[in-house]
């Protein structure tokens, strides 16, 4: 993989989201995405694809409730697999399965879509290599075209042992209610650059990236934010690559009314539509 998910780039680094049984997630998690369990409690799981970085925590909220209709939050989470073979080998396996799955070519990368047993979203693809990528006036060629699925089936035999150690947080895509409002967060507060338009959906990242953030009005103009106890995202982290690009962002977060708070390692704020962020470094 290149360089889009290690400093000095600005980039998502883990997520956390809640589930209604986190027995039942966690067995999910093991054996259909293929992840490890680093450590677990009786209401929260830290997930690993390298045994020993979080990838992905979840959380069994108290009174918890199902994912609400027509709210801000989780559209997927994106796990971005090393090669093309790695995604040839998680393929057969959700075959194999027969798991429900969707899939698309987005001409940067090639990407399975699937929903964990609460509808969380969850996307695992692989990138093309950045040197394919089409870029004019500052815009990223992306598109959703059919996936040569049985060309990624031919690129490997190799038995699925789960998720390979390179496994990473490519990207993460949220639902919002005001589409400028987000952006002007991102791109403004927190140092994102906007790389494509769809429509109803920006995409945002760092580096030369094709996205690290996407954020869309798909559940409607004015989406509410979910309640506490429901299903979805938790949060999710923004890795910085120092202390002083941090502080910088925090700084400008502030001049831009939003709500910043210091925590031991980390600050917590909140897009306009409420997805909670942590910053880290």
């Amino acid at each position: 993989m290149e360089h889009f998910h290690q400093k000095p780039t600005v980039f998502v680094g883990d997520v956390t989201i809640k589930v209604k049984n986190l027995d039942y997630s966690v067995t999910f998690y093991q054996n259909i995405i293929g992840l490890k369990v680093l450590e677990k409690s009786d209401n929260r799981a830290v997930l690993t694809a390298n045994g020993k970085t979080p990838l992905l925590t979840l959380e069994q909220p108290n009174n918890v409730i199902g994912k609400e209709a027509r709210t801000s939050g989780l559209y997927h989470f994106a796990i971005l697999l090393p090669t093309r073979a790695d995604l040839s080998v998680f393929l057969r396996h959700l075959v194999q399965t027969g798991c429900q799955l969707g899939a698309a070519d987005h001409y940067v990368s090639e990407a399975l879509y699937l929903n964990d047993p609460d509808g969380n979203g969850i996307e695992v693809y692989r990138d093309r290599p950045s040197s394919e990528w089409t870029w004019k006036n500052g815009l990223v060629e992306m598109a959703t075209e059919q996936l040569d699925g049985q060309g990624i089936l031919a690129e490997s035999n190799a038995e699925w042992q789960g998720l390979p150690e390179g496994a990473v947080m490519g990207h993460i895509h949220l639902h919002v209610g005001d589409l400028q409002k987000a952006e002007d967060f991102y791109t403004k507060g927190l140092d994102f650059n906007v790389v494509s338009y769809y429509p109803q959906a920006v995409f945002l990242s760092t580096g030369g990236y094709h996205h690290h953030i996407a954020i869309n009005t798909w559940q409607g103009a004015g989406a509410k934010q979910p309640a506490e106890n429901s299903v979805g995202l938790s949060w999710y982290t923004i890795v910085y690559p120092d202390a002083a690009a941090r502080d910088a962002v925090v700084e400008k977060l502030k001049q831009l009314g939003e709500q910043v708070q210091k925590d031991t390692d980390y600050y917590l704020t909140s897009d306009p539509s409420g997805n909670r962020i942590r910053l880290v470094i």
